[in-house]
């Protein structure tokens, strides 16, 4: 049960680092990697399903931005929001490999559902650039804590 409870922890907190909560999930991802307690690849599987599908809600935001633009809840300022579109426009969904980037990356995939990205080749990128961060802290804390 606390196994369920551990993994369920990891991906509210994977999933709301990703949309407008205000939250970080590499806190909880390393927390249940020191406890040795927990299979590697679970748990990045685990962070970068939940860090994609909030990302996820980003983009079906992006798709209605029209109606929540301006609102204070709404994930992205319209700085951030213009500086990513100028980004986005220039370099296309490429620059969605870049979305594990605090706040610029939450602004790139609010854009890419403004532009109307594929969700399909949108997923693909995010998935890969959040699993690739993912990857990278748990080689460090890996190595760190060994």
């Amino acid at each position: 049960m606390i196994d369920l409870a551990s993994y369920t922890g990891l991906f509210t907190a994977a999933f709301g680092a990703a949309t407008i909560l205000p939250m970080q999930s590499e806190p909880v991802l390393v927390g249940l990697l020191l406890t040795g307690k927990f299979p590697v690849l679970v748990l990045l599987a685990v962070a970068s399903v939940g860090n994609t599908l909030g990302s996820i809600v980003n983009w079906f935001l992006g798709r209605g931005i029209e109606r929540f633009r301006g609102r204070r809840w709404f994930p992205v300022g319209e700085k951030a929001l213009e500086r990513s579109s100028r980004w986005y426009r220039k370099y296309g969904k490429w620059t969605l490999l870049l979305s594990w980037m605090p706040v610029f990356g939450d602004a790139l995939t609010v854009v890419a559902g403004v532009l109307k990205e594929p969700l399909l080749a949108f997923t693909i990128l995010v998935f890969v650039a959040k699993t690739g961060r993912y990857i990278v802290l748990t080689l460090a804390t890996l190595q760190i804590a060994s």
